[in-house]
């Protein structure tokens, strides 16, 4: 089994890597936060990795940080849950975040993460909340949102941003106070123009 590679990065796209391993070319999928932290092309990067075995095919799962492996095996226990489920679902949030809502037991947010449909975002609660206690984070108790906040929120995952770009943005602006939704939006995206 490999459990890590070390070598030159050859190529990426969204959610994948190519590395080399001395000749050897290992494709891996990577999450899009693992993603984001790749360096360039051409230079040395170094991936934990989750090997999957399927009858049909061996798939590299890479993780940059060993707390997100371990997290993507936690996701794996939960019934319906497959590899490629739970690499969306940690693109979807960041580690601390994903952790923070499953303790917190706040499975409505987990139903925004692309491919989690309301049981299966209750079952990744009721399956994991116990078990998500050696990551060793206090269940999340987030500033309350005002519902135009939430608006704003729905809005910029519905124009394509990641949930996490889009929820630091709107934690950012802070809170609505008497701006309307056409301010509040207009400053998510300046936000992201920067």
């Amino acid at each position: 089994m490999i459990a890590h590679l070390s070598g030159t990065l050859l190529a990426t796209s969204p959610g994948h890597a190519v590395i080399d391993c001395h000749g050897v070319g290992y494709d891996v999928t990577v999450s899009m936060n693992t993603f984001t932290q790749l360096p360039p092309t051409g230079q040395e990067v170094s991936l934990f990795i989750f090997t999957h075995v399927r009858e049909d095919q061996i798939a590299l799962f890479g993780f940059q940080r060993l707390e997100e492996k371990a997290l993507f095996e936690k996701l794996l226990s939960v019934s319906g849950i497959g590899p490629k489920l739970a690499v969306n679902i940690l693109g979807g949030m960041n580690t601390l975040d994903l952790v923070a809502t499953i303790r917190g037991g706040d499975a409505t947010k987990l139903t925004r993460m692309p491919g989690v449909g309301k049981k299966t975002a209750e079952r990744m609660v009721l399956e994991l909340k116990d078990k998500l206690v050696d990551f060793g984070i206090a269940p999340a108790a987030p500033r309350p949102r005002h519902l135009l906040e939430e608006d704003v929120l729905s809005a910029l995952i519905n124009l394509g941003y990641q949930q996490a770009a889009a929820e630091k943005a709107i934690e950012q602006l802070g809170p609505a106070n008497g701006r309307t939704f056409e301010q509040l939006f207009r400053a998510a995206l300046a936000l992201f123009s920067r």
